[in-house]
């Protein structure tokens, strides 16, 4: 193939801008109940207060400080948030505490997503800002109705006293909405009046962030059908030798009739091999030993660099014996990623490279809407060799939310093995993309995906296949997309 890859879809931000208590954040979640798509991360404009110093406390215990105006929040950190999550990056969002007016020491990770819902009071008070939204909504809400939203919310909820929260009102909400929020009404796509009980709005919004994601769909399963054919494999894979032992192997696991017990013997038996292979390329030390007869014996020794293996939920979890059988005392941890295995539906976001990319065409990756749900690591893994284990990569998606999930603890690059026990072509491609530095380690290599995003000829469902049970509604990559 010759020619840059295509470009990256970005998810879809719409924008949501109201005053104070106007219902955005129910409006948001009536959006994102309704839009019925799985992923869909829900950004807050109150995250981004900026933090307050001792003086400006001294203000906000008085409820002399206002926190209706521009000045008080973050626009910097706000916009490269955004466009990190537009590009599918992880980022890490600040916690806004209301009762002590400040940030908390924990912040939250989030993850690139399908569909952004950002909303604010000042959501389209900054230029930077309204670019990277796709779709303006203006919540309008008479200012009786929010007024007594907030005495509830602020009474309530952040613990102030009534003869505050009406001070505040007068003296700064009420003029900040006439100054800065109500005029940006005139940027506003769509009004939406009275809030969350406005149906017919919001389905016109459903309808079109629902539109955008059909076009992007198309686009997607067009390019998915020519993207990896005719690149070779890159340099950073490394494919267990087809022996007559492994292919027989393979032709047993392969079987649609193979029963459940002769499944699971011959999967071990192909994993203790995939392992075993895996660490012949950790670097290792020369060292001479002492033989029992008194003789030196010139060998080789693992120096010092602990391994630690994370499985990816629920099918990768069956390699773990394999490893901990020819690894002693290692380190596990598990990770749960979910995609939506329904509709097959793949985020083209091509994430970017931390290092240069090689020459020539770049593949496409797709992303099939991962969604990280559980993360257990084991401490201070950040200069361990990682063995992350899958029993099946076909698009790639959960393996390489999975390698960003260790990157952003720390984890070298160049020290992460991925493993898995067959790999389609495309997967094999986009993680390499990605992550070039991976060493990317399995037993055989299918070279094609159907429209459902199976791997062909596969081994069917691993995950059902191993454990005897039928596919539950959401589940990871592996198990989902190479039934």
């Amino acid at each position: 193939m010759g020619g840059p890859g295509p470009r990256s879809r970005c998810p879809l931000p719409p924008g949501l801008c109201g005053g104070s208590a106007s219902g955005k954040t129910t409006v948001a979640t009536r959006i994102i109940e309704a839009l019925d798509v799985p992923w869909v991360v829900l950004l807050s404009m109150d995250s981004f207060y900026k933090v307050l110093d001792e003086g400006q406390q001294a203000l906000a215990a008085r409820s002399d400080y206002n926190f209706d105006h521009p000045d008080a929040f973050d626009f910097e950190l706000l916009v490269s948030v955004l466009r990190k999550l537009k590009k599918g990056k992880s980022v890490k969002v600040p916690v806004y505490d209301f009762t002590t007016h400040s940030r908390r020491r924990e912040w939250k990770t989030v993850y690139g997503a399908n569909v952004i819902v950002f909303e604010g009071i000042l959501a389209f008070a900054n230029k930077e800002l309204l670019k990277l939204l796709d779709m303006k909504v203006f919540v309008d809400t008479d200012s009786d109705i929010r007024l007594v939203r907030r005495l509830q919310r602020d009474i309530m909820e952040r613990g102030r006293d009534i003869v505050g929260v009406i001070k505040q009102y007068n003296k700064f909400v009420k003029p900040a909405f006439e100054q800065y929020i109500e005029p940006t009404v005139q940027v506003a796509d769509i009004v939406v009046p009275r809030g969350g009980e406005n149906f017919v709005a919001l389905d016109l919004i459903v309808q079109h962030v629902h539109s955008q994601l059909e076009k992007r769909e198309i686009t997607v399963r067009a390019t998915l059908a020519s993207a990896h054919q005719g690149q070779p494999l890159p340099k950073t894979l490394s494919v267990l030798e087809n022996t007559p032992q492994v292919r027989g192997m393979h032709t047993i696991i392969r079987n649609k009739d193979t029963t459940r017990d002769e499944f699971i013997f011959y999967s071990k038996r192909l994993m203790r091999l995939l392992i075993e292979h895996a660490l012949s390329f950790l670097p290792l030390k020369s060292v001479t030993v002492e033989t029992p007869q008194g003789t030196t014996y010139e060998g080789k020794r693992f120096h010092r660099q602990r391994i630690t293996g994370v499985s990816i939920l629920r099918a990768g979890e069956t390699m773990e014996q394999a490893l901990t059988a020819v690894c002693k005392d290692i380190r596990l941890g598990k990770i749960l990623i979910q995609t939506n295995h329904d509709t097959g539906e793949p985020e083209v976001s091509t994430p970017q490279p931390r290092h240069r990319a090689p020459a020539g065409p770049c593949p496409v990756t797709a992303a099939l809407s991962p969604q990280l749900h559980y993360l257990r690591l084991p401490k201070e893994i950040s200069e361990d060799y990682v063995i992350l284990m899958d029993s099946t990569v076909s698009t790639g998606a959960a393996a390489m939310m999975a390698v960003r999930v260790l990157l952003d603890h720390d984890v070298q690059e160049d020290r992460i093995f991925l493993l898995s026990l067959l790999m389609a072509e495309m997967g094999v491609h986009s993680v390499a993309y990605a992550f070039p530095r991976v060493r990317i380690i399995t037993t055989a290599v299918d070279k094609r995906i159907n429209e459902e995003f199976h791997i062909i000829p596969g081994i069917g469902n691993f995950g059902d296949r191993y454990f005897g049970t039928d596919a539950p509604p959401a589940c990871c990559e592996s198990e989902a997309m190479d039934c």
